[in-house]
């Protein structure tokens, strides 16, 4: 387990510039939001994998840069589509497993998709096991005016997936979508694999960490309750902090917890 920082703080700055910046800023453990098609080739991934190198970073986490379109390319009744758009997520997959990350993650349907809970769960199946061919976990984020910002919609997804139900939880998404992230995170403790962290308070859904009223030490403790080993990443959006040195204080704080 470990902190860090998504570059998808810095957009609409290069991913890879993004990176560097992130690594000049000490910071170790990354998760990289991927922001075009040409981001996904392995020639872009050695260029990733260089600035990594060079500040000794980790990659825990690959965000594809489609999330935008999963409602109408994945999560559709027209089969064919998921069929050519798979191709594209596997090409994400393998650019992640190039850069050392074990996870992926899938925004999913919008709520006002008509697909059922039986072929949603079907397509997201043929995506995780996509995934590990690279050795890549494929994971359910909680995305609010998604499927997945309903526990109700979780659960019935992990009495369908079983073992191969994993969650990547963002405390903004849960609230956003009108939920108590703490008691979100008790539920499915035992799913989750990776975490985006945010602080937030009365008016303000998204700030750093330790600008808001979030009990961080007790989200700790409820996935350590969990033996949870995967990390605690930094995702906000650009225009909730004004530099990027907000960004590394927020890291600090959250170390030093």
């Amino acid at each position: 387990m470990s902190f860090g920082i998504s570059t998808s703080c810095l957009y609409p700055m290069n991913t890879e510039k993004s990176l560097e910046t992130l690594g000049n800023l000490g910071v170790k453990t990354c998760e990289i939001f991927l922001n075009s098609p040409s981001e996904t080739t392995s020639e872009f991934a050695k260029i990733l994998n260089a600035i990594k190198d060079n500040f000794g970073m980790r990659i825990a986490a690959v965000h594809p840069f489609s999330s935008f379109a999963e409602t109408y390319m994945l999560f559709s009744e027209y089969e064919r589509r998921f069929d050519d758009t798979i191709g594209l997520y596997k090409r994400t997959f393998e650019s992640a497993a190039m850069l050392g990350a074990k996870i992926s993650i899938i925004h999913g349907a919008l709520l006002a998709s008509k697909i059922s809970d039986k072929r949603y769960f079907e397509r997201f199946s043929r995506l995780y096991e996509a995934g590990k061919e690279y050795g890549i976990t494929v994971c359910q984020e909680n995305v609010n005016r998604h499927f997945g910002e309903n526990p109700d919609f979780l659960n019935r997804m992990k009495a369908e997936m079983g073992d191969d139900f994993r969650l990547v939880f963002d405390i903004k998404q849960a609230v956003r979508a009108g939920f108590n992230p703490l008691e979100f995170a008790e539920e499915f403790k035992q799913n989750i694999a990776h975490i985006h962290i945010s602080d937030h308070r009365e008016g303000f859904d998204c700030l750093p960490p330790a600008k808001g009223c979030f009990d961080f030490k007790k989200l700790i403790s409820v996935m350590d309750s969990a033996n949870y080993s995967g990390d605690y990443i930094i995702e906000l959006y650009r225009e909730n902090f004004k530099t990027p040195d907000d960004l590394k204080d927020a890291l600090i704080y959250m170390q030093n917890l």
